[in-house]
């Protein structure tokens, strides 16, 4: 594929992420830290989001399996997360955890059990789609 297309493609795709509502400024400021002698950062930085976080993930889940659920623990869990998503961009992530939290707060279980539902989901939708623009980024760069 040529040069210009797959960058054509590549911005499209990022610019359907802001659009969309999946990633916030803060995306953009870590692309700003990104430059000729460490091109790969920002990939690089939302791969150790992923490989991170997904232990935080696990804890969230083993803490809403057990009863009675300790909203405190699962509030302190949620707001590391949180500041993770947050430092990504992660904008839909970090909103449904804003939620999440509110939840804990109320100590609405079944709100906090929908709640995670709905922020694997979007954590999920996220991967998949960053990880498919790093690629078509990626082949772009090297093209």
């Amino acid at each position: 594929m040529d040069k210009s297309l797959l960058q054509r493609q590549a911005s499209s795709m990022r610019r359907a992420l802001f659009d969309q509502g999946y990633l916030d400024e803060q995306f953009i400021e870590l692309e700003d830290l990104q430059d000729d002698s460490n091109p790969n950062f920002v990939e690089e930085i939302v791969t150790l989001f992923y490989k991170e976080s997904a232990r935080t993930v696990y804890n969230i889940e083993q803490a809403l399996m057990s009863r009675p659920l300790d909203f405190t623990k699962l509030e302190e869990y949620m707001h590391k997360f949180k500041g993770s998503s947050s430092s990504i961009g992660a904008k839909k992530v970090k909103n449904e955890c804003t939620k999440f939290s509110e939840y804990c707060d109320a100590e609405n279980t079944d709100g906090c059990v929908r709640t995670f539902q709905q922020i694997k989901q979007e954590y999920s939708t996220l991967k998949n789609k960053l990880e498919t623009y790093f690629q078509v980024a990626r082949e772009a760069a090297q093209t």
